[in-house]
């Protein structure tokens, strides 16, 4: 985690997801094996990202969130008119990291809102129940 990010930076990443991000906040089933047993769970998914190819950006966002990953993403086919398309990198955070990611944007968000809010409300729950508290969270990223 990196220092305290003033309010135009969150409003830019906000702005940022609301017009190029994706978040995920879905149970999937999967399937697990525990000795010649296969059983099936429903997991959460959770997660946030954004696919560009202006790669400046993203090393921007992926330094002063201080969380997630950055990565190069493939990119299959050519354009109609055969010309390739431009690389794309792809920075993505999941779990705790997309919780203190949408603590952080909450405020300026408008398009991804409603699955901030879920997302919020998931681990809000989680924390009542003693689970989880974000603040404990980040006071240890802070000191690694």
């Amino acid at each position: 985690m990196t220092n305290e990010i003033d309010e135009v930076d969150k409003a830019y990443i906000a702005g940022l997801f609301d017009g190029e991000g994706s978040i995920t906040y879905k149970k999937y089933p999967e399937r697990k094996k525990k000795g010649n047993k296969v059983n099936t769970y429903n997991c959460w998914r959770i997660s946030m990202e954004i696919a560009m190819t202006d790669k400046s950006v993203l090393i921007w966002l992926h330094e002063v969130l201080g969380v997630g990953t950055l990565a190069s993403k493939k990119v299959n086919g050519k354009r109609v008119d055969g010309t390739s398309y431009l690389k794309q990198w792809r920075w993505r955070c999941t779990f705790r990291d997309t919780y203190y990611v949408c603590l952080l944007i909450w405020p300026f968000a408008h398009t991804k809102l409603p699955k901030i809010n879920k997302i919020l409300d998931h681990y809000y729950t989680l924390q009542k129940n003693n689970i989880v508290d974000i603040r404990d969270y980040v006071r240890r990223e802070k000191n690694v």
